[in-house]
């Protein structure tokens, strides 16, 4: 997965801003990817990491010194970090079993400043990091323009597209109720205003979408909600039609994005909330210069954003069923195109976007599809390119996860299909990785769980074995907004990671998505999304959740060994497969519904093969 662009333009990009920092008295520089923000996925403009290193995830950080420099990025990104940052300009570093902190604590001097960007990272952060440079006699320094950009000479400018409204219809709820209940909120806390960051809070806030940031219908845009249910909009002007104007009403006054920071200190004795884990630091700071009240409380978007109402859901129930079919469509053209060679990832990848658009629906898709043959599999969050691209061969695995973003809901699945037949290893670790699915989507479980409470199930087969995976089981999903959100999420406890401890609500949506991965080898991973719903169950003593599957898409039978699977875990497959054809099989004719009835057969079960 190496980087298209030289090495030689890496070391002579890191001269340039290492020039750039003695310039301005640093003698160091912290680069995360992220933006003013704190998103996950970012505009073009603010991949200061890629274009600094040639790291082309979506998690990580760099630090820059006069003589050292390093990436930082956790297990998802091990291998692919090392083919795409040169490691004679970077050491690689292991997040979090080291830090940014820790790194510069072994190697900056007393003395020496530190630069970061106030715009790019937390309040927390920068405390934490000021106090461990302190420690050693050296100084965390805020700057007021970042130095990265002004050795980026061709450095892309924001997007300038337009918001766009988006229909209550669709949304379910007016923009002036959800902004009521946020003033409820506000006043029910003695607060005066709340500010608001998320890009996907905002645009739920309001009901806009935008193109700002790849595959993330978000305009870039910064919110001040009052609690006389009134706000206030930064927005770049040339981003507002008249349209989404009327839409906004009088109660919204829309003001230019460059004028966020100078209205935060119009809030001098108002008592002002801000989430510590949206709001970049240098959003704290000018409060605090402003003489503002700041409480620390969560976004009050975030989790009324994340339980979906019904016609938020019954929305993304129709994009999934519209998804489906080209998903579907596409997992036969590979059974038939694939075994005869020269196909390609790329080649798959711009076939599956075919087929999403054929249905006349796709707005975009929801994330870079991975699309990812043989050890290419083996790399979770893989990407492919032209230099990255591997030829489709039999005797491999493909892994493909993709979705899209339809104006009624969000998607993303995966799918690992045989490309000729498969080892009984690969048959063993599907089928492990099969029940894991299978125990998640069918758990029942008391209200107030939490996604790490539900994480083992999903492992248990693979950890029988003494094998594991480094990414999260689950994440939440948003309709027609972040196919990754906040705030639930299933994974260990451990390791710090956001959302885990959060409850599960009725009318979340998450993925289901365990794996294994082979380094050098091959990749498996299955992947639907769900709801969580209600559970009716006799003689319960408690409020019950559990999960309604809401993606359809064959599961790869070739690639199961039925002897491992229990009754129970054969009939889920043949109920869900059942349901599969039930919801497709009208949007497909001829030797497309033909293949999928058969893909959806019944498993085959030889005569006490399966477990008791």
């Amino acid at each position: 997965m190496s980087s298209p662009v030289p090495q030689s333009v890496y070391a002579e990009r890191l001269a340039r801003v290492r020039a750039e920092l003695a310039a301005r008295g640093l003698d160091g520089f912290v680069v995360p990817i992220s933006d003013e923000h704190m998103s996950e996925y970012v505009g073009d403009y603010a991949q200061r990491m890629a274009w600094l290193t040639g790291f082309g995830g979506s998690a990580g950080t760099a630090a820059v010194l006069p003589s050292k420099a390093a990436v930082f990025v956790d297990g998802r990104y091990t291998v692919q970090v090392r083919d795409q940052v040169d490691g004679s300009l970077f050491d690689y570093v292991g997040v979090p079993q080291s830090s940014v902190a820790e790194w510069l604590g072994v190697n900056v001097s007393a003395g020496q400043k530190i630069g970061f960007d106030p715009w790019l990272h937390g309040i927390d952060w920068a405390r934490g990091l000021g106090k461990a440079l302190a420690d050693k006699g050296a100084q965390l320094v805020a700057v007021d323009a970042n130095p990265l950009d002004a050795a980026w000479d061709d450095r892309p400018a924001p997007s300038a597209a337009a918001v766009t409204v988006y229909d209550t219809q669709l949304a379910g709820q007016a923009a002036t109720d959800k902004r009521a209940v946020i003033a409820d909120w506000l006043k029910a806390r003695g607060l005066d205003t709340t500010v608001m960051t998320a890009l996907d809070s905002v645009a739920w806030t309001f009901n806009i979408r935008g193109s700002d940031v790849s595959h993330t219908p978000v305009g870039l845009a910064f919110a001040l909600l009052h609690a006389d249910a009134t706000a206030d909009l930064f927005i770049a002007p040339e981003k507002v039609t008249d349209a989404v104007r009327a839409h906004l009403g009088n109660s919204v006054r829309v003001h230019d994005r460059d004028a966020f920071e100078a209205a935060l200190a119009d809030l001098k004795d108002k008592k002002v909330a801000v989430d510590p884990d949206r709001a970049v630091a240098a959003i704290f700071t000018a409060l605090e210069a402003a003489g503002a009240k700041i409480e620390r409380h969560r976004d009050p978007a975030v989790l009324p954003k994340a339980i979906k109402n019904d016609t938020e859901l019954n929305g993304t129930r129709a994009a999934h069923v519209r998804d489906g079919v080209a998903v579907s469509r596409f997992l036969q053209w590979m059974e038939d195109v694939a075994p005869q060679g020269g196909l390609d990832e790329l080649g798959a990848a711009a076939k599956l976007r075919e087929f999403r658009d054929q249905n006349g629906a796709l707005v975009d898709l929801s994330f870079d599809t991975i699309s990812a043959a043989g050890p290419n599999g083996a790399l979770p969050h893989y990407k492919v390119d032209a230099t990255t691209n591997r030829a489709i061969e039999t005797g491999t695995l493909y892994l493909v996860d993709s979705g899209g973003q339809y104006a009624d809901g969000t998607t993303d699945i995966t799918r690992t299909i045989a490309i000729g037949a498969p080892t009984a290893e690969m048959r063993r670790r599907f089928t492990q990785v099969l029940k894991g699915h299978i125990a998640l989507a069918t758990a029942r479980f008391p209200k107030g769980t939490r996604g790490s409470q539900l994480d083992i199930l999903a492992r248990q087969y693979l950890w029988a074995d003494g094998v594991d995976y480094a990414h999260g089981t689950g994440h939440g999903v948003g309709a027609y907004l972040a196919v990754h959100e906040g705030p639930q999420r299933i994974a260990k406890p451990s390791g710090g990671q956001a959302g885990t401890e959060e409850a599960l609500h009725a009318g979340m949506i998450l993925s289901n998505e365990p794996g294994y991965y082979k380094a050098g080898a091959f990749g498996i991973r299955i992947e639907n999304l769900v709801i969580v719903v209600p559970q009716s169950i006799d003689g319960a003593e408690e409020d019950m959740l559990g999960f309604e599957t809401i993606t359809f898409a064959p599961i790869a039978q070739n690639l199961i060994d039925a002897a491992l699977l229990s009754g129970a875990e054969a009939d889920w497959l043949d109920a869900y497969h059942a349901a599969v054809f039930e919801k497709l099989a009208p949007g497909m004719a001829g030797d497309d519904r033909g293949w999928l009835e058969a893909a959806c057969a019944p498993l085959d079960r030889a005569p006490a093969a399966l477990a008791a």
